[in-house]
């Protein structure tokens, strides 16, 4: 292999592919074995090397080997994913729930196809420059945002903390662009929201979905390292303020970190199992709560439930069964999605640049003894995920459910002036109005929206309350922004 480093070959492969098993407690036969299976790869790269129709170049060779291992792997599951670096930066900045950044959340114009902000982050540089919700950007320094993709705005917008970045942006209502400079910053994501903007500080939350029954609501939409403190610093907050039940809304939310799921159940819980994790060999350590640190008491007089949907997975499902189990909660939704495996991350950085493995080495069980995953020949009938209590079950169908993206997402915005942009998972209206109907439209123009799922949680709530038929609540039915 005269242009390609053989060195790198036998070193990735032997280390990552085999899943870091080549260590030298390991039983010579294994060893050779495994050596042997490399041997194979590596002969057959060889001869791409020398014989295929179109010469490869050393980055070409690396993509191939890492699509190899990736295909690999999800023959496996699929969830054990080979990282190189660039793909590891990404697991950790989501992991960590932080990165360098100006604290922006953006979508697709619909009627431009240019980047616009959805809104932005409370306290981080591009709150302070005076971004507002629905301004259009036009250009990342000297980049220009039309036909650009937003995952590759976001590489352009992220990068080194203190270091300057210029936007242009077209405010809402304006005819002139203004450029606006600002210097990234650590931007920590929000990870735990309330149940809408304050009116009175938009930079607030209003925690209260029910305020005549001290109905609180907490929405947790990934599970990272500063989760648990942030509702934590809620819940203090909620207390303070009289609350006497609780919805928990992990809708949507995907996992996370474990850790972070089981000191959540445990903020809740005083005794029990939470959860339990077993390896190929049935065996694994057993996560219970303890009675120091519980909050929201005493539990029979501070009733919770708990939202979950299809997209409900990992993380989400594990705190969900955990207070399902010890019928601390009740559960409301859909059936949850069923991921109940556990991966561990094994890195690599004996090259310049660090890689990594990222492979399912465990399975969650619930306190009752059963398996959340669903595996591929799984049944409706069978025993995985989270089920919401039979008399609390409700499944939203598309439409409504891009309704109910929308609304919901009109709650977490910053606004400027103006109507809400749309995100790019709103669906596409058949005709796009002109501007002159959009400045003269009203902005009660749609149907009032009902999120069912959480009417019936708390309807569910003020049961256990004893407080049905008692100051009704009025504030579910809210016109749609825009």
């Amino acid at each position: 292999m005269s242009r390609w480093n053989l060195a790198w070959l036998l070193g990735i492969p032997a280390v990552v592919l085999l899943g870091l098993t080549l260590s030298y407690s390991a039983p010579a036969r294994d060893r050779d074995h495994n050596y042997r299976l490399v041997r194979t790869i590596v002969d057959v790269l060889s001869e791409v090397d020398k014989r295929y129709v179109r010469e490869l170049d050393e980055k070409q060779m690396e993509k191939l080997v890492e699509d190899m291992i990736n295909g690999g792997l999800e023959r496996l599951d699929p969830h054990s994913v080979y990282f190189n670096s660039d793909d590891l930066r990404a697991f950790d900045t989501t992991a960590k729930g932080n990165f360098g950044g100006i604290g922006v959340q953006i979508g697709v114009d619909p009627a431009t196809g240019r980047l616009v902000v959805i809104s932005p982050m409370v306290g981080t540089p591009a709150y302070d420059a005076g971004i507002l919700a629905g301004d259009l950007i036009l250009k990342i320094d000297d980049t220009t945002t039309e036909q650009l993709r937003s995952n590759e705005a976001v590489k352009l917008i992220q990068g080194e903390p203190g270091k300057e970045i210029r936007l242009t942006v077209l405010h809402e209502g304006s005819n002139e662009p203004v450029e606006v400079s600002m210097k990234r910053a650590i931007i920590e994501i929000q990870t735990v929201l309330g149940w809408q903007r304050d009116p009175a500080d938009p930079t607030k939350w209003d925690y209260f979905a029910d305020p005549a029954n001290k109905i609180a609501y907490l929405r947790i939409v990934q599970f990272s390292d500063h989760t648990y403190r942030d509702i934590q610093q809620a819940m203090e907050i909620i207390q303070q303020r009289g609350a006497r039940g609780l919805v928990l809304d992990l809708r949507d939310n995907p996992g996370g970190l474990l850790q972070s799921a089981v000191e959540i159940a445990d903020l809740f819980l005083s005794n029990g199992v939470i959860v339990s994790t077993k390896n190929r060999h049935g065996q694994g350590p057993v996560l219970e709560a303890k009675e120091a640190g519980t909050m929201f008491l005493p539990a029979e007089q501070h009733p919770m439930a708990v939202l979950i949907n299809k997209n409900s997975a990992s993380a989400s499902e594990v705190l969900a069964a955990a207070l399902q189990d010890h019928k601390r909660a009740v559960v409301v939704g859909e059936r949850s999605y069923g991921k109940g495996s556990v991966q561990q991350v094994f890195r690599n950085s004996s090259r310049d640049q660090p890689t990594a493995l990222k492979l399912t080495t465990d399975t969650y069980w619930r306190p009752s003894g059963h398996n959340i995953h669903r595996h591929p020949d799984s049944k409706e009938s069978d025993e995985w995920g989270v089920l919401p209590e039979k008399d609390l079950t409700i499944t939203l169908k598309d439409e409504e459910r891009f309704r109910f993206l929308e609304w919901r997402r009109s709650r977490d915005v910053i606004r400027g002036k103006g109507p809400m942009p749309m995100a790019p998972q709103a669906p596409q209206t058949p005709e796009k109005p002109t501007e002159e109907k959009a400045q003269t439209k009203k902005p009660d123009s749609k149907p009032e929206f009902t999120d069912r799922v959480l009417d019936a949680a708390l309807g569910a709530l003020r049961k256990k309350l004893g407080q049905v038929g008692v100051a009704p609540f009025q504030n579910l039915q809210i016109p749609l922004a825009g």
